[in-house]
């Protein structure tokens, strides 16, 4: 078996809906980190074997598999192939689960793997339409993403307090790693248009680096009535245009290529749990990666639990007893975003870029999904 490397990892910055993106086709969004890819490692494009990008909602200037289109629309000409997957929010990090499994097959020596998700152009949820009627002979109801978090921070009796606590880290932790530089190496800045003018867009648009305990216990729940819930704008992923791609290789092909690998993909792992509190996902998911990797978590130095809900976290963290110092550690979905395609590959080009800089050995990534699923991917510096 050949071992698959992350050559390199950038992002778009991510652009608020109806923000700086807002008059950008999503197919020149999503081909905006693989001109960066380019210029950055210097290949011809035809090293690269094929594409894949997660994207949630593939229809109207999304559909018509995008990611056969990006690269076409990167300059790439007519020989890139691409495909466009849809593991709803953890499409993009399945989209570099899925190369990873191809390289090291060797079925594959060069590959790219990331996402996309324009949520302004094409909104979060347009591509569905309620569910057959036999789905009710095994499940007694369908719920939303947000009563599913809602239930889990009652099962986990989670205050709103605790959760917006972690929110406030959320947006202040961003703003530590925008301010020192963290996040230079990773996210590229994109010349677009914007009501006709041009504009060059260098920074996430969504967080807000003031946010306090005091300015969130004033927003209004999201998904209950007062009194009933815990979750809020505040302590919940923000909806965000942007895409991600990383630059994947076998060893072999790395080193042929003269490419310095970041890191080593260890091992992957995806689950299926109920899908009524639906995003419990990242728990056992966490659990078998480890298992299959012959792990613990005392092995793994920095974590990404993807910020869907802070709840979700809170759940995670109270099951495995990992320290929230070790967690999402340069902000999360709450201050950044999730662009639903492309956010799995940004929390793997996070990682990838912390384990370089700091130095640090391992890291894993995990993420919730709608319907009852769960993600995750162990990384090691090399």
């Amino acid at each position: 078996m050949h071992d698959a490397v992350i050559v390199d990892a950038v992002r778009t910055p991510f652009g608020n809906r109806d923000g700086s993106f807002r008059d950008t086709h999503p197919q020149d969004l999503a081909a905006k980190p693989l001109e960066a890819l380019e210029r950055r490692n210097e290949f011809d494009p035809e090293t690269i074997e094929d594409i894949i990008y997660g994207c949630v909602t593939p229809i109207g200037e999304q559909g018509a598999n995008i990611d056969r289109l990006a690269p076409m629309v990167a300059g790439w000409g007519d020989g890139v192939p691409g495909v466009q997957l849809n593991r709803m929010c953890g499409s993009g990090q399945q989209a570099v689960n899925f190369a990873t499994t191809n390289i090291m097959a060797g079925q594959h020596d060069v590959l790219v793997a990331g996402g996309v998700e324009h949520m302004t152009r094409e909104p979060m949820g347009s591509d569905g339409d309620g569910v057959t009627d036999t789905y009710f002979e095994y499940f007694d109801e369908v719920t939303t993403q947000g009563e599913g978090a809602e239930r889990i921070a009652e099962d986990y009796e989670c205050s709103r307090e605790e959760l917006d606590e972690l929110a406030v880290d959320s947006q202040r932790h961003w703003a530590e790693a925008w301010d020192a530089g963290r996040y230079d190496d990773q996210v590229v800045p994109v010349e677009t248009e914007l009501d006709g003018k041009p504009v060059r867009v260098e920074q996430d648009e969504h967080p807000r680096p003031e946010t306090d305990l005091e300015t969130l216990a004033e927003l209004p729940l999201s998904f209950r009535e007062e009194g009933t819930g815990v979750l809020h704008p505040g302590n919940s992923s923000g909806i965000v245009d942007g895409s991600s791609a990383l630059l994947l290789a076998s060893a072999e092909a790395a080193e042929r290529h003269g490419w310095e690998p970041m890191a080593r993909i260890v091992q992957t792992e995806v689950v299926g749990v109920d899908p009524i509190t639906m995003l419990t996902g990242p728990i056992p998911a966490t659990e078998q990666v480890l298992e299959k990797a012959g792990m613990e978590l005392e092995d793994i130095d920095l974590f990404e639990v993807n910020e869907a809900f802070a709840s979700v976290v809170a759940a995670w963290l109270a099951e495995t007893g990992v320290s929230w110092e070790r967690v999402n550690v340069n902000g999360g979905a709450i201050a950044h975003g999730h662009p639903l395609g492309a956010t799995g590959a940004m929390l793997l080009t996070k990682l990838a870029h912390e384990l370089e800089r700091t130095g640090q050995d391992t890291a894993l990534s995990t993420m919730c999904i709608g319907f009852g699923q769960g993600i995750a991917t162990i990384i090691e510096r090399v």
